[in-house]
C-alpha cells in the first residue's frame, strides 16, 4: 500500500493545475486538512512558524482546505488563500479544496487514512472532550473508523513518501514539531 507512498498522487493546486506529489520527493511533508473558520484555525500561526524554522532543511507543509466539518472552510480557494496570507502570513503551499472522507474523498486522503488510522484525540483540556462528545452523538462507532474526524488533522510523511504518523487536531504542536525534526535528521 505504501510502496511509492504519496509520490504516486497528483493533486490540484488552488488554481486548478495538476501537481505531482513526486515533486516533493526527498522532503519531509506535513499534509493538513484545514479550515478558516474553525476553533483550530489559529494553528496556522504555529504551522507557519514550524515551516519557517525547518523549510531550509527540506520540510514542507501542504495545506488542503476542506469544508466537510461544520462547513468551516467556505469560500473559493483564492479567498481561503488570501485569508491565510493576510491573517496568518502563511507562505507554505495551499491546494484546491478537497473532501477527505466519504464517497468523494481525495485519493490522497484515502491513502493517508488507510496508512494511519484514528487512534483517539490527545487530551488538550477542553477541545478533545467536546469533539469526542459531538462525534459520539453523530456516530457511536466513530472511534473505530480510520476516517478524519475534524479540521487540522495532520499526516507526517517521511523523505521516502511513506506516512510516518498521524496527529489529531488536539495534538500539541510541540509534539508535531518534535516528530518533524526527528524525520529531518
Amino acid at each position: 500500500m505504501q510502496e511509492d507512498g504519496v509520490y504516486r498522487f497528483t493533486v490540484k493546486d488552488r488554481k486548478g493545475g495538476e501537481v505531482s506529489l513526486a515533486d516533493y520527493r526527498g522532503k519531509v511533508l506535513l499534509i493538513v486538512n484545514t479550515a478558516t473558520r474553525c476553533g483550530f484555525t489559529p494553528q496556522y500561526d504555529e504551522l507557519e512558524a514550524i515551516y519557517e524554522r525547518h523549510k531550509a532543511r527540506g520540510f514542507e507543509v501542504l495545506d488542503f482546505p476542506c469544508n466537510q466539518f461544520g462547513q468551516q472552510a467556505p469560500g473559493s480557494a483564492d479567498e481561503i488563500h488570501s485569508f491565510c496570507v493576510m491573517k496568518f502570513n502563511t507562505a507554505f503551499p495551499r491546494f484546491a479544496k478537497v473532501e477527505v472522507n466519504g464517497e468523494n474523498a481525495s485519493p490522497l486522503f484515502r491513502f493517508l487514512t488507510a496508512s494511519a488510522g484514528f487512534k483517539g484525540f490527545p487530551q488538550d483540556g477542553k477541545l478533545a472532550p467536546l469533539l469526542e462528545k459531538m462525534l459520539a452523538e453523530a456516530d457511536p462507532d466513530y472511534a473505530s473508523k480510520p476516517s478524519i474526524k475534524w479540521n487540522f488533522t495532520k499526516f507526517l510523511v517521511g523523505k521516502d513518501g511513506k506516512v510516518l504518523r498521524r496527529f489529531e487536531p488536539t495534538a500539541p504542536m510541540a509534539d508535531v514539531e518534535a516528530a518533524i525534526v526527528s524525520a529531518l535528521d
